[in-house]
């Protein structure tokens, strides 16, 4: 719009003087009568009134209605904190579950690790490396989600069975398996910036003093414009963070390599099981690039759901191929009765029908 104007004669550049008044004259404050509330949410489920009932579904403690997520309308970055900072007490609630109901110990990550620097951990039961007939190892997608979960929309709007490992951890005990559950997307932690850790603008010591004015004039007006613009968009600025990456762990599948090296290779069971969800999928056929014959020792079947592997672009070799035909096979999202086959552009494992999911809700 100020460009259109400044094109035109003088009448127009009359009006972009007055609108250029006008907005270096708006008090921010009153235009902004609805900034957001504070970014403050409770750290408890019972803080945020909800509860998971006897059939796993997050309810409200007083209306027992399902979890609603524009608690406050036209504050949709506010909802999604809260929505956010919900989903992160539920990831603890979930490791409480795997130890708690599932009987899972929790192994920090690297096994080595010392006292100061950024850890990981995954889930195992007590006999998943001594156990000497079978090995099941669960990897979820990317995303949020974490260790015992497959997706957290399904957590909170559907139940617990829904969207955690937790059905096929029960059952694969009841049925004499050792389980190893991976957490691929626990890959940093996230400190807050200090002032010398902020890049500093270069050093402009030895130039003119009438340069140097200028530009701290332009960088003034540019501040200012920049923070009017802020202000209105993001009215609760955050802190600077940075990351720092867990040693051996900072990627799904450096983790899966990992975890393959220091547990699940050096387990006793004759026959280990894989159960990979989308990028799970991805992290294993990366770790059967990286350990081939290992894998092809030990791995008796890999079940893939909506994987997002590709061969052709993990350039995943014709050996590593033919097996997948034999040992694996990708359920997939299709409206087709279950287990009917799904074709298939990849020469890969075969694909068949798995029921119908929301695809958005898959991590």
């Amino acid at each position: 719009m100020m460009a259109q104007l400044q094109q035109g004669g003088p009448d127009e550049k009359e009006k972009t003087t007055a609108l250029k008044d006008l907005l270096s004259r708006i008090d921010l404050d009153e235009l902004m009568k609805k900034d957001e509330p504070p970014l403050e949410f409770p750290d408890t489920l019972e803080g945020f009134e909800y509860i998971f009932n006897e059939k796993g579904q997050l309810r409200h403690i007083k209306t027992g209605e399902p979890f609603v997520f524009n608690y406050r309308e036209d504050l949709h970055r506010w909802n999604q904190k809260r929505y956010e900072a919900l989903g992160e007490i539920i990831t603890k609630y979930i490791y409480e579950l795997l130890q708690n109901e599932c009987h899972l110990k929790k192994v920090t990550l690297p096994v080595d690790a010392i006292e100061t620097e950024p850890k990981s951990f995954i889930f195992m039961s007590e006999d998943a490396l001594v156990n000497p007939d079978k090995l099941l190892v669960l990897i979820h997608g990317n995303g949020v989600v974490r260790a015992g979960q497959w997706a957290r929309r399904l957590i909170i709007n559907e139940d617990l069975d829904s969207g955690t490992q937790i059905p096929y951890i029960k059952r694969a005990i009841e049925e004499g398996y050792g389980v190893i559950v991976l957490n691929p997307n626990e890959n940093y932690i996230e400190v807050e910036k200090t002032k010398a850790q902020i890049p500093l603008s270069s050093d402009i010591s030895d130039e003119p003093a009438e340069k140097r004015e200028r530009k701290d004039k332009i960088q003034k007006e540019t501040k200012k414009r920049r923070d009017f613009y802020e202000k209105y968009r993001n009215p609760q600025k955050e802190k600077e963070t940075m990351q720092i990456y867990i040693r051996d762990n900072g990627s799904p599948e450096e983790h899966a390599i990992y975890v393959w090296d220091h547990f699940i290779s050096q387990s006793a069971a004759e026959n280990v099981f894989f159960v990979a969800h989308s990028y799970g999928g991805l992290a294993f056929v990366e770790l059967m690039i990286q350990r081939e014959a290992e894998v092809k020792n030990r791995v008796t079947a890999v079940a893939l759901t909506d994987s997002v592997h590709n061969v052709w672009h993990q350039e995943v070799g014709k050996t590593i191929r033919e097996w997948m035909r034999e040992n694996c096979c990708n359920w997939v999202s299709s409206s087709e009765p279950l287990d009917t086959s799904v074709e298939s552009m990849l020469p890969d494992c075969p694909r068949v029908s798995a029921v119908y999911t929301d695809p958005r809700q898959k991590d």
